[in-house]
């Protein structure tokens, strides 16, 4: 049982966490996502302040997220109930605030209110509802189709009677992502047992990440629904109930469309070591599933099937990726129209995506690689070189990446000495989520250089005042062994 003295590992980075999310908390309340009838002079005046507590308990959320991840000599890293508290301290001050790094959530409740409405919602966009819900949605999305599957437009539907109320109606979203966020916290540790991981630090990579605290709960994003269902499919199809399993990532996928990357990992789970009639038996069973619940949820949301032809609406000429950076710049250098070769790039990065996901299948449907491994792989592949990126994409890759940890103790002759060590690929996904977790400003818009000074200068305030705690810390342990 680990040491849960104030200054103790790991007691002081659950403290420092905690400290963070207040930290987070209280910017957000003049630097966040706000609905636009809110943000006054007195607020936007403030808002300096705001942004630099922001990027300040980013700071010291995150640097206690990596600390937790190196425990110390002689101390055994924390078990999954005491990481499953620490979540609920460091998400607990996120739950009531505006929304932060996004604006995504207002358009979450304006298709619902849409649906409400019996508008079609993949061929008419948020003008088309008009009302102080359209208001909150940046201009370039105003005319945008959903690009969500019709299991989020039901679920966005059940806050449609907030809708005149954007501060209310994004609460009733966020319930719904901390609901998910708290099955994630469920699954991970079960999922990682059944790999033979480390569930504690699959628990800790995935549901404790900073991405998932300040984008699924403090954004609201719906990709926390899709990532619980996508997990709870998974799970259902390790312990052989291929059809559950096929129905629950089917669901994940009517979310978000992506989430189908994990059908053909369902089949391959449910029939693993079955022989050859009892395989086919069992893939007709979650063949079925699938159609099934396809059909039922497209006729209870009474969507039709439009959501097919609105996948590429996150993907607009100005949608942030890689290989649209790569298309700016090959048009940069050769003189040429952007658009054409953005788009070139695009399909390109399409084009080696789906080219290794399907070497990455044909690895795991002849039992050459791991199932989990092969998803985040193609999950990562699909986030770095498709058509938009944004940070909590990542998470896609990193929830399975999190149930294949493996942390081995590394003893020396003193026992006292010894450590728990990362292997370095998950090591590496670390420092990328850390990364990506200062990757966007709290009100979700780009920046102008006073902003980004700011955010440099709450950075600078976090890190300052983490060194100095970890400072001190050191110090009063040397004064304890003298």
């Amino acid at each position: 049982m680990p040491n849960t003295g104030a200054n103790a590992y790991p007691s002081r980075y659950r403290w420092l966490g905690l400290l963070g999310s207040l930290a987070l908390a209280a910017g957000a309340l003049t630097a966040g996502a706000r609905p636009a009838a809110d943000t006054g002079p007195t607020l936007r005046a403030s808002g300096g302040a705001g942004t630099i507590l922001v990027f300040a308990g980013i700071a010291a959320l995150t640097a206690a997220w990596l600390l937790l991840g190196r425990p110390e000599p002689g101390q055994p890293p924390p078990g999954t109930r005491w990481l499953t508290t620490t979540l609920a301290w460091w998400a607990a001050p996120l739950l009531l605030l505006p929304p932060l790094f996004s604006r995504d959530v207002y358009s979450y409740l304006a298709q619902g209110a849409m649906l409400a409405h019996g508008l079609d919602v993949y061929t008419h966009g948020p003008a088309d509802l008009g009302g102080p819900t359209a208001a909150q949605i940046p201009p370039v999305w105003q005319h945008t189709p959903a690009p969500y599957g019709p299991a989020f437009l039901l679920l966005a539907r059940a806050a449609a009677p907030l809708a005149e109320h954007p501060w209310a109606g994004t609460l009733v979203l966020r319930l719904a992502a901390v609901l998910a966020v708290a099955a994630l916290a469920a699954l991970l540790p079960a999922l990682a047992r059944t790999f033979g991981a480390d569930p504690a630090a699959a628990l800790r990579l995935g549901a404790l990440n900073p991405l998932v605290l300040l984008h699924l709960i403090a954004g609201a994003h719906n990709d926390a629904p899709m990532a619980a269902l996508l997990l709870g499919g998974l799970l259902a199809a390790a312990r052989r109930h291929a059809a559950l399993g096929a129905a629950l990532v089917t669901l994940a996928a009517l979310v978000k469309a992506p989430a189908a990357l994990a059908l053909p990992v369902v089949l391959l789970l449910a029939t693993a070591d079955r022989d050859r009639p009892a395989q086919l038996l069992t893939a007709a069973r979650a063949v079925a599933a699938t159609a099934l619940t396809v059909a039922a949820v497209t006729a209870a949301a009474g969507t039709g099937y439009g959501w097919i032809a609105a996948l590429t609406t996150p993907a607009t000429s100005t949608s942030w990726s890689l290989t649209s950076s790569l298309g700016r710049l090959a048009a940069d250098l050769t003189g040429t129209a952007p658009d054409g070769a953005v788009t070139a790039a695009r399909m390109l990065g399409l084009a080696c995506a789906a080219g290794t996901i399907g070497v990455l299948a044909w690895r795991v449907a002849r039992r050459q690689g791991d199932p989990m491994t092969a998803l985040a792989v193609a999950f990562a592949a699909l986030v770095v070189l498709g058509p938009a990126f944004r940070p909590w994409y990542a998470l896609w890759a990193v929830l399975p990446a999190a149930c294949t940890v493996r942390t081995p103790a590394v003893r020396t002759p003193d026992v006292r000495t010894s450590v728990v060590r990362t292997s370095p690929v998950h090591r590496s996904i670390e420092l990328w989520c850390a990364a990506l977790a200062f990757s966007v400003m709290p009100d979700g818009f780009s920046p102008d250089g006073a902003e980004l000074l700011l955010a440099v200068g709450g950075f600078v305030l976090g890190a300052a005042a983490v060194l100095a705690a970890e400072r001190g810390t050191a110090f009063r342990q040397r004064q304890l062994a003298c």
